[in-house]
């Protein structure tokens, strides 16, 4: 009796469990590793929700924020209004591109400038978001692919059945035409 409670003290005793350390040389120990990640989780959404809350902001700074919004669909707008007025009065339209050939070059490379960085940025950061948008559709087209060969399989066979009379269809085709 002494020599199987000494071994089970060994092995489970003196605040040790030595088959739970062994075990947990070759596997994780779930409960920590839960433990952790929650952990990890709780800091990563604390550090987003420091990130992006939105600061108090006074009048100027929301007034600017309209400010810097309209660039974009004014020149939009512009464009279409050219459009509009090319179509209206071509003379007026001529008249005023006679004009803008009068800008000197100079003044074209600063607005060239000036637009690429404005719309550059923008740029930038809605190209990784195109990115990650281009990978998810990429990712579908195997599925894409297979439907369009199960269309095209149910194509072949549907039209390869003889079409069978239908009686009451050709009754209402002939008063449809008959009425016409």
């Amino acid at each position: 009796m002494g020599v199987i409670s000494g071994i089970l003290n060994l092995l489970f005793g003196g605040g040790r469990n030595v088959l739970k350390d062994t075990a947990e040389v070759f596997r994780e120990n779930s409960e920590a590793g839960a433990a952790r990640d929650t952990t990890v989780r709780q800091a990563a959404l604390a550090q987003f929700a420091q990130e992006f809350k939105l600061p108090k902001q006074g009048w100027f700074d929301r007034f600017m924020d309209g400010v810097n919004r309209l660039p974009r669909p004014m020149m939009a707008m512009a464009c279409l209004g050219l459009f509009a007025a090319a179509m209206v009065d071509p003379v007026w339209f001529a008249a005023r591109m006679q004009g803008i050939s009068l800008v000197p070059e100079p003044l074209w490379w600063l607005l060239g400038i000036v637009v690429s960085f404005y719309f550059g940025a923008r740029h930038q950061a809605k190209g990784q978001e195109f990115q990650q948008s281009i990978a998810r559709t990429l990712a579908r087209t195997p599925d894409v692919v297979s439907n369009i060969r199960a269309l095209d399989t149910l194509k072949e066979t549907t039209s390869s059945k003889p079409v069978e009379p239908n009686p009451a269809l050709d009754a209402w085709q002939q008063t449809r035409d008959n009425k016409s």
